[in-house]
């Protein structure tokens, strides 16, 4: 008597079908994606070939930072951590007009700016400052990210600090503003204290 052959049962892929669709939710959801971090910055436009070269800047009037390729920070010679930079630099942007001969703090100015004469005077200081950041082609994208905060903040808490002393509003509301008067007044603060941050090209300054 001939054997019948076994049929063979088939397998049901819809339940797997439903895990598989789950597990890919599940990932979706659970998953941390990396997000990038850049800077807002506008690029400065190129130099014309007859235009003269600035005037030689005083070394008292530069606040160098150097951040090698262990992620360690010098400021003005001295070890420094980041968390400290802001303050630091704060204190370098204001400086102290009424301390001129004090060789650690940028030279003053009388202004001679229609606008800044309006809103604060002729006889107001304006500081000559540069913050000078070099870095080491191996200094980490996150340390340099973070200087770079710093120093924003840096400016940015000065400006306010500027702006609510003579106008009452901060930096920001002045420029944020519809009023053409407080925009004027952002502008002034703006060029009473000018974001100078110059950036030298990556270079080998050791480990």
């Amino acid at each position: 008597m001939a054997k019948s052959k076994r049929e063979i049962q088939e397998i049901n892929a819809g339940s797997m079908a439903d895990i598989a669709f789950l597990l890919l939710i599940f990932f979706l959801v659970t998953t941390t994606m990396d997000v990038d971090t850049g800077l807002m910055r506008v690029l400065p436009p190129p130099i014309l070939e007859d235009v003269p070269p600035p005037p030689p800047v005083k070394m008292r009037n530069v606040f160098v930072v150097l951040a090698n390729s262990q992620d360690n920070m010098l400021v003005e010679d001295e070890y420094m951590q980041v968390e400290d930079l802001k303050d630091a630099a704060k204190e370098f942007i204001v400086g102290y007009p009424n301390n001129p001969g004090d060789e650690r703090f940028p030279e003053f100015k009388v202004s001679e700016d229609p606008l800044i004469i309006k809103y604060f005077g002729a006889n107001y200081p304006i500081s000559k400052q540069i913050v000078s950041l070099q870095n080491d082609r191996g200094t980490s994208y996150q340390l340099y990210i973070a200087i770079q905060d710093q120093l924003a903040q840096a400016y940015s808490e000065v400006r306010d600090q500027v702006a609510m002393n003579q106008f009452g509003k901060k930096y920001d509301e002045l420029k944020g503003s519809k009023s053409k008067v407080d925009n004027e007044k952002a502008k002034a603060v703006r060029k009473l204290i000018p974001q100078r941050i110059s950036e030298a090209e990556p270079k080998e300054i050791g480990g």
